[in-house]
This record gives structure tokens, C-alpha cells and sequence, in this order.
């Protein structure tokens, strides 16, 4: 994955600041932001995992159940058009319309 790192099933942004001369990121995908960097791959690195670990620690020492990067739902804007087609191929096929968005991402991401 391009420009990112993963720990414990959270994901960093990986980024360089030529001016600062220091990498940095944030955990992706979820709503706190929490943010970490260091001076080359091998410090940012830890530095995510070391973010991740506090973030959680914080989150139980609060009692907060932490965000999860991927909830398995999310809002899609198709355009009117889209929403009716996709809603009566629904329909048509006895399929809700979420089993048509899934199978469509599905087929999608199968290509790339």
C-alpha cells in the first residue's frame, strides 16, 4: 500500500516535509487525530506503533470504546440517476440495494 503503514488494524499516512526534514502522518480512519513522525522510516514506524499503543491505552483508561478503522458501512453519493437504476436492478433481481453496491465494489476491486 502506498504510502501507508499498518499496526494492530489501524493505518498511518507517511509523509515527508522537505522544509522540517521529518517524516509524519496520522492514524487514518478514524475520528481522534493523533498524529506522530520521526526523522527517518525506521523512527516513524515505531513512532506510528508507538501512537497506536497510547490511543488505545487512552481510549481504556477513559472506558471509550476505540474507533475501529473500518466499520463495514458507509455513506455513498451516487446521483439520483444512479440510485434509481441501481434500486430497480435491485428490485428486478430480488436483491437489496446494499447486496448490489456490494457485489458491485466486489467485481470493481476484483479488476484493479
Amino acid at each position: 500500500m502506498k504510502d501507508m503503514i499498518q499496526y494492530k488494524g489501524y493505518y498511518g499516512s507517511v509523509h515527508y516535509s522537505d522544509d522540517d526534514q521529518v517524516f509524519y502522518g496520522k492514524i487514518e480512519y478514524i475520528k481522534s487525530l493523533v498524529n506522530y513522525e520521526g526523522t527517518d522510516a525506521i523512527s516513524l514506524k515505531n513512532a506510528f506503533e508507538e501512537a497506536v499503543d497510547d490511543y488505545l491505552e487512552l481510549c481504556k483508561a477513559e472506558n471509550l470504546k476505540p474507533d475501529k478503522s473500518f466499520r463495514g458501512s458507509f455513506n455513498v453519493r451516487t446521483g439520483s440517476d444512479l440510485h434509481r437504476k441501481a434500486s430497480l436492478y435491485a428490485k428486478e433481481k430480488g436483491l437489496n440495494l446494499n447486496s448490489v453496491v456490494t457485489e458491485a465494489l466486489e467485481e470493481y476491486l476484483a479488476h484493479i
